[in-house]
């Protein structure tokens, strides 16, 4: 079972209350990301479909499976009788039709049909972390964490407390300060 820890202390200006992962200290604004991040850390998929024995981890995975238990697949592809559940596929899909790749790596000379494809392909250059920054020699997993890094190279801090003048480069950061003025 998940366990939430409520920070009560009126952290944001708004007077929100924050919740806590107990894991890993992420805060979150809303207890139900709070819930769906902590699942991550976890092999809980609560989530079960009632047709067959498969589980997930969140509420998207289980209603794009069921698509599959009751044929609802709304995207049909104009170059085959093949369709799918979800928009993002009939975009990619033609393009094995037609052969088409446009997401080209800029480490070696090979191609892909999607930008997810490449960003996988990236990881044989990264070691798994495909976001590699051009001013130094660290690579990231995602791109979120890419950002948040760059923003040590130009200075950038966009997220300013409204307590006190300082100013942080991610909004983690920000949270864990605003801790200090409670």
């Amino acid at each position: 079972m998940v366990k939430i820890s409520l920070i009560e202390h009126k952290i944001t200006p708004t007077g929100k209350k924050l919740y806590k992962c107990c894991i890993c200290d992420n805060v979150y604004s809303k207890k139900s990301y709070c819930i769906k991040h902590q699942i991550s850390h976890t092999e809980e998929k609560p989530f079960q479909c009632n047709q067959c024995d498969k589980a997930f981890q969140s509420k998207q995975g289980l209603i794009g499976h069921q698509l599959s238990h009751t044929g609802g697949k709304s995207y049909q592809c104009n170059q085959s009788d093949k369709a799918f559940p979800i928009k993002q596929r009939i975009i990619v899909y033609p393009r094995l039709h037609t052969g088409e790749k446009p997401f080209q790596c800029n480490q070696c000379d090979q191609a892909f049909p999607s930008k997810q494809s490449l960003i996988g392909h990236k990881v044989s250059h990264t070691g798994g972390k495909p976001y590699q920054c051009n001013q130094c020699d660290k690579a990231f997993p995602t791109k979120q964490y890419f950002i948040v890094h760059q923003r040590l190279h130009t200075g950038e801090k966009p997220y300013h407390c409204n307590h006190c003048d300082q100013a942080f480069p991610s909004k983690q950061s920000l949270v864990g300060h605003q801790v200090s003025h409670t």
